[in-house]
C-alpha cells in the first residue's frame, strides 16, 4: 500500500512521510511543484541513509493516485487543494490531519470552519472519498525526528467504518503510536479544536507533549 500527503513538504507532512516509511510504508510527498515535493523527498532520504526510505515527490494529481492519501496543507488552502482531485480520491481512504488555527500572541485559537471542523469540509467537497480526522495532535518537530521516540494516543473519527479501520491501521503500524476509534465525523470539530489548546502548552512550557489516554487499554 503507498500512502500520498498532500501538502507533504510541510512540517507535519514531512514528519508523517518520515514515521510511515521507517514503518515500511512506502510514500509519495504532493505538492503543487513536483521538484519541490522530490527535492523535500530526496533531503529525508539523505538524512536517514541508513534506513533506505521509500519516501518519493510527485504533483499532487500524482500523489492522489495512492492507495490511502493525506490531507496535511495549511487549512486556508485544504480545500483548494483536494477540490479538484475529488475524481481520482472517489472510493479511497481520505486522512485529513488540517487544523484551522490562528495565531494570537503567545496562544493559537481555534477556528470553526462553516461545517465545524475542516475534516468535514473536506468530506463535503469529497463526497465519494471516505474520510477520516486523525493526526491532529503529534508534534510535527519531533515527528521528523527518527531518534525521538514517540508515545501518544491519536484520535480517529469518522462517518465511515472502512476508513476509521483503515486509519487505526495506519497508526498502530507507527513505533509508539495508538489509534484509537473516538467516533463519527461529528467528534472532529472538538478533536481539531484541542490542537491549539496543545501547541499553546507546548509553547507556554518549552515542551512537545502528546495525548495518551490513562486507563484505556486496548
Amino acid at each position: 500500500m503507498r500512502v500520498g500527503i498532500l501538502g507533504g513538504t510541510g512540517p507535519a507532512g514531512r514528519g508523517l512521510a518520515v514515521r510511515l516509511a521507517i514503518a515500511g510504508t512506502p510514500v509519495v510527498i504532493g505538492s503543487r511543484d513536483p521538484d519541490r515535493a522530490e527535492e523535500v523527498a530526496g533531503h529525508l532520504r539523505e538524512e536517514w541513509p541508513e534506513q533506505n526510505l521509500k519516501i518519493e515527490g510527485a504533483a499532487n494529481e500524482d500523489t492522489a493516485q495512492c492507495d490511502v492519501v493525506v490531507v496535511a496543507t495549511p487549512w486556508e488552502g485544504a480545500l483548494t487543494t483536494v477540490k479538484p482531485l475529488a475524481a481520482a480520491l472517489a472510493g479511497k481512504v481520505v486522512i485529513s490531519m488540517v487544523n484551522a488555527l490562528a495565531k494570537e500572541g503567545r496562544e493559537f485559537l481555534a477556528l470553526i470552519p462553516p461545517r465545524g471542523s475542516m475534516a468535514a469540509s473536506i468530506q463535503a467537497v469529497l463526497p465519494e472519498s471516505l474520510v477520516s480526522a486523525s493526526f491532529h495532535h503529534l508534534p510535527a518537530s519531533e515527528m521528523a525526528k527518527l531518534e525521538v521516540d514517540l508515545e501518544a494516543d491519536v484520535l480517529v473519527c469518522s462517518d465511515h467504518p472502512d476508513a476509521t479501520k483503515a486509519t487505526v491501521h495506519l497508526i498502530d503500524s507507527i513505533e509508539g503510536l495508538r489509534g484509537i476509534d473516538a467516533g463519527t465525523m461529528s467528534q472532529a470539530a472538538p478533536i481539531e479544536a484541542f490542537t491549539a489548546v496543545l501547541i499553546s502548552v507546548n509553547i507556554r512550557y518549552k515542551v512537545h507533549s502528546t495525548v495518551v489516554l490513562a486507563g484505556y487499554d486496548s
